[in-house]
């Protein structure tokens, strides 16, 4: 394609050779300066209308502009109504943790007045009805406060679980040598000398160096040789709780030990005022003699402690 360009004189002139290339390389800047022109024109011309107020273009903006809050409505309330359901959701398992609370509150010693009254409840009710951001945010708000209080419930139910745990592993529930009751609590005729006297304690008969075990944790106060009670312990459980093991042939703990129920501390013997191999087991409280027997026969459904007694050797 050859184009001629003249002056307005037609003196000079000049001629442009395209070849096909560069024709459609020309053909292709010129629609894009015309789409340039174009934009530009039409985006003046539809913001100026916007801003005086042109009727056509007033119309055409105002329902762009409803189109796009209508497209934004629709996207939030998709959002929230997700979010709701998920808000129901939390609220069912709040339901179901504050029965396991009441529930497990009973076991610590918790009242459920007690659960009730330091524990608030409320909020929006989710499910019967599409919810406001407010009152979105306000029922998570509650949720948020309800939880930090179930938190610390639960941190007290906790610790008074833990309390409970500890005083029984700290009462002598355990049968401290095993085998057969042989003298039980009470009076009976002195094996010695044949009168009428107290049993202050249990005796336990086993063989010589049958292991001996705490009936419960505590700390050892004495270990001693006593005239009467041979090789003797006695562990210091709290409360004014003290008990007593006798006549062993060999003591394994020593005083101030801190010892735990089932851990073996002593082994059976015949030393002292005894007449055979046994375990004489004593248990006072603030001083006074106690029945043994009650103690143990309250701990028989506990479960299994490690390092319980042995059988005899």
């Amino acid at each position: 394609m050859q184009l001629i360009i003249t002056d307005a004189w037609m003196a000079k002139s000049r001629a442009i050779y395209l070849s096909g290339t560069r024709l459609v390389v020309a053909g292709f800047v010129a629609a894009l300066a015309l789409m340039v022109v174009a934009a530009g024109l039409y985006h003046w011309v539809f913001l100026k209308g916007a801003r005086e107020g042109w009727p056509v273009v007033g119309a055409l903006v105002k329902l762009m502009v409803k189109d796009e809050f209508d497209q934004r409505d629709r996207f939030m309330r998709e959002n929230l109504d997700v979010m709701a359901k998920r808000l129901g959701e939390m609220q069912a398992k709040m339901v179901q943790l504050e029965a396991l609370g009441e529930r497990v509150a009973g076991l610590a010693g918790v009242s459920p007045k007690e659960i009730k009254s330091s524990v608030g409840s409320g909020g929006a009710l989710v499910g019967s009805r599409s919810l406001t951001m407010e009152e979105l945010q306000a029922t998570l708000a509650d949720l948020d406060k309800i939880t930090d209080q179930r938190a610390d419930l639960m941190t007290l139910m906790e610790s008074r679980l833990f309390d409970l745990k500890i005083k029984k592993l700290m009462v002598p529930t355990q049968q401290p040598v095993f085998g057969a009751l042989g003298s039980s609590f009470g009076w009976r005729i002195d094996p010695v000398n044949g009168q009428s006297a107290l049993h202050t304690g249990l005796d336990f008969p086993a063989g010589q160096g049958t292991t001996i075990v705490a009936a419960a944790g505590g700390v050892v106060v004495t270990q001693e040789y006593h005239p009467a009670y041979g090789n003797m312990l006695e562990i210091d459980h709290g409360n004014d709780l003290i008990t007593r093991y006798a006549h062993a042939s060999k003591v394994l703990a020593k005083k101030g030990d801190l010892i735990k129920r089932g851990q073996k501390i002593a082994e059976v013997g015949s030393t002292g005022r005894s007449t055979g191999s046994h375990l004489h087991f004593e248990v006072l409280v603030q001083g006074v003699f106690q029945d043994p027997q009650k103690f143990l026969t309250a701990g028989q459904n506990l479960p299994a402690i490690t390092g319980q007694a042995q059988g005899p050797k």
